[in-house]
């Protein structure tokens, strides 16, 4: 039951990716700049004097939106790879390859959306957050297990 929830998770998380990307450039960008403003009236609270240069920030939180996104990806692949018996190394170059394409497809899929286009820069920044996923799914693997093997 936990490898087939953990497929579903990777499945539903495709098709978030999918929804935003399916979004018309005028919508995509109301929604990072609502994020980004979010993001910036907290930033003042904290930090009052803070000087922001609004239309760099929503470049940022835009990019960054794709780093993360494939992030959790990796992460929800490398688990459910795991769950499927799939070795780590083997888990590891499955999931690159999986996000990568992915990245590819939905960069294509954005030619077809309104005032959307493919960049080659998107899917190298999807990548990415892909490795740092694999890399954190790993890193945990690895804690996990030396303190398993400590308390015994």
């Amino acid at each position: 039951m936990r490898k087939k929830l953990s497929w579903l998770a990777v499945i539903l998380w495709m098709c978030l990716i999918f929804y935003l990307s399916h979004q018309p450039a005028a919508v995509s960008s109301e929604l990072s700049t609502g994020i980004a403003e979010l993001i910036e009236k907290t930033v003042e609270k904290v930090v009052p004097n803070a000087d922001f240069i609004m239309e760099n920030f929503h470049h940022q939180v835009r990019k960054n939106a794709h780093f993360f996104i494939y992030l959790v990806l990796g992460l929800l692949i490398m688990n459910s790879l795991k769950l499927s018996g799939i070795g780590k190394n083997k888990g590891m170059g499955a999931t690159l390859l999986i996000c990568v394409l992915y990245a590819m497809t939905d960069e294509v899929h954005q030619l077809f959306v309104v005032g959307r286009g493919a960049q080659l820069k998107d899917v190298f920044i999807d990548s990415t957050g892909a490795i740092v996923g694999i890399v954190i799914y790993s890193a945990i693997g690895r804690l996990t297990h030396s303190a398993v093997h400590k308390i015994r």
